[in-house]
């Protein structure tokens, strides 16, 4: 049998810090129609859909709430969940997460056709830094208000309405890093779902990176990460001018061979689509990438054992 998934990657133009949240939400349900009018079943929107990148201000209090869920979902964003239900298609969101005892979280939920949850995921790599750079323009504070994530890198086996695809998720910079992939690999993941909210400059200042370079980056990653797991893969940015502070887009598709099958041209609400065909993975999976029969964890000790670099002893002076 068939095992094709029609996957919409569903970029957002910037979100101003000024939006409403029914405006926000509006834009969300427009997208998510016409991902399902053109055939979708699976639709993925960006990080921190519902709000604008918040961490690039120093914020307290009721100013710094205000961009919290205390519920996924809740009365502010249950008509998206509606629509899509109505609609008969899924999909993945980021969002940021106020647990009941008091855990902030850059969190994301992954919702099937019929309306049910099928997992949830909670950013393990967080960028930036917890105390302000002094004198920028715009900051970077995702450690000041975000705990790392504590649920590892799931993988969720989806029901009949998605061929039984084998589901992960990915916040911004997790996608940076090949262990995240590896993790979801090791579970035999058939397609990731990513969202982001990256800057077009280095958000840690200095002027060596531009928008240029950090799509090509987020690009590379995708790539490379879906042909070493055998994977499809959705990486799907908000994007734009936020407030002044540029976001990139490259938002794509990419199929189990690397390859980019759909991408986006701009830097605005849009929805570019590909028809995923699961059984893809199999080539990469069985073969190149059949982990029983090649890996060598034994020989992987230090990327578990450690996390900062040890270099090799400098030879002494003759």
């Amino acid at each position: 049998m068939s095992r094709v998934v029609t996957v919409a990657a569903a970029q957002m133009g910037p979100t101003q810090r000024a939006d409403s949240r029914a405006h926000t939400l509006d834009r969300l349900i427009r997208l998510l129609e016409e991902a399902a009018g053109r055939g979708a079943t699976l639709v993925v929107f960006p990080e921190l859909a519902f709000t604008t990148f918040f961490p690039r201000w120093l914020l307290d209090g009721d100013d710094l709430d205000q961009y919290f869920e205390r519920a996924m979902p809740n009365p502010a964003v249950q008509p998206l969940f509606d629509r899509a239900r109505e609609l008969g298609v899924g999909f993945t969101i980021g969002y940021a997460e106020l647990t009941p005892t008091g855990e902030r979280f850059n969190s994301a939920i992954l919702v099937q056709p019929d309306g049910s949850v099928l997992g949830r995921y909670r950013k393990v790599h967080l960028p930036g830094s917890v105390e302000p750079r002094h004198g920028a323009r715009f900051q970077q504070l995702e450690k000041r208000y975000f705990s790392y994530g504590d649920t590892g890198f799931p993988a969720f086996r989806a029901g009949a309405a998605w061929s039984g695809a084998i589901l992960g998720m990915m916040i911004c910079n997790d996608r940076r890093w090949p262990e995240s992939w590896r993790v979801l690999g090791l579970q035999g993941v058939e397609l990731v779902c990513v969202g982001y909210n990256s800057a077009a400059y280095d958000p840690n200042g200095g002027t060596t990176e531009d928008a240029g370079l950090r799509t090509f980056h987020s690009t590379l990653v995708a790539q490379a990460n879906a042909y070493m797991n055998a994977t499809w893969a959705v990486a799907v940015a908000k994007a734009g001018n936020e407030d002044g502070s540029g976001l990139i887009g490259g938002s794509c598709i990419v199929d189990p061979d690397g390859r980019i099958v759909a991408r986006t041209e701009t830097l605005g609400d849009e929805v570019v689509l590909a028809e995923c065909d699961l059984d893809r993975c199999r080539q990469g999976k069985d073969k190149m990438f059949n982990f029983g029969q090649h890996r060598q964890p034994a020989q992987y000790g230090p990327i578990t054992a450690r996390a900062g670099v040890i270099e090799p002893p400098a030879h002494a002076a003759a």
